[in-house]
C-alpha cells in the first residue's frame, strides 16, 4: 500500500507471475488477474485480515508505514 494510491482502498496480491489489485471493503479483483487457486488462498488471507488491510491503508494514508499483515498459517 502506498500514500497516493487511488480509491477504493486496495492491496496487490502476487501469486507467481500473475497480480491483481484486490479491494479491502468486498475482496473483488480491482485491477489484474489471478488463477483461480490463487485467488482463493487470497480471499482466505482476506477474510481473516479484513481490519488489519483496512487499518494499514489508513495508516498509508496518514503518511505512516502500512505493518505488515501475518500470511496464511
Amino acid at each position: 500500500m502506498y500514500r497516493d494510491d487511488h480509491n477504493p482502498p486496495h492491496y496487490r496480491a502476487v501469486y507467481g507471475e500473475h497480480q491483481a489489485w484486490i479491494v479491502i471493503a468486498n475482496g473483488t479483483v480491482l485491477h489484474g488477474t489471478l488463477p483461480t487457486r490463487g485467488l482463493r488462498l487470497v480471499r482466505t488471507w482476506h477474510k481473516l485480515h479484513q481490519s488489519e488491510l483496512e487499518g494499514a491503508w489508513e495508516r498509508a494514508k496518514a503518511n505512516q508505514a502500512p505493518g505488515t499483515i501475518d500470511p496464511l498459517p
